[in-house]
């Protein structure tokens, strides 16, 4: 491994249904397991869920918490949005195209899990507007 690895920890109510949308549903590969945590490997990034006894609630809006991947092959963004609609995951926003005709243009949708964690995943048309395109000052949707 050459590159860094992102690591996010986030809190579940429930292992086994952590598996169910994590690992069968998206698709990570499931690491280490412990009755209170779960470590998920999502393409090739170390996620770990925690089971917590706090009450988890939705998010009234996706702002301003959430996670999730930024693919640099639309081919691969549209395999997952595929393989989520074939599982049955729950789409928290349907998949969208924003900022058409700008160099910010990009294809997203986000999906939440049982426990309200909510995920995005994107493909940008450009890809200087990952982290570039500083002029614009256009992020996300308004709340």
């Amino acid at each position: 491994m050459n590159q860094p690895i992102f690591h996010l920890a986030f809190p579940v109510a429930d292992i086994p249904q952590t598996k169910a949308f994590y690992v069968d549903g998206l698709g990570c590969i499931p690491g280490r397991e412990s009755p209170h945590a779960l470590i998920l490997n999502l393409y090739g990034h170390q996620l770990v869920a925690h089971v917590t006894e706090d009450t988890l609630t939705p998010q009234k809006a996706i702002y301003p918490r959430h996670f999730g991947l930024i693919f640099t092959q639309e081919a691969d963004w549209q395999e997952l949005l595929e393989r989520a609609k074939s599982k049955h995951l729950k789409f928290r926003e349907e998949p969208k195209y924003r900022f058409a005709n700008s160099l910010l243009e990009h294809d997203t949708f986000f999906l939440e899990d049982p426990f309200y964690n909510l995920m995005e995943f994107k493909y940008y048309r450009y890809p200087e507007a990952i982290f570039g395109n500083a002029e614009y000052t256009a992020i996300g949707d308004r709340i």
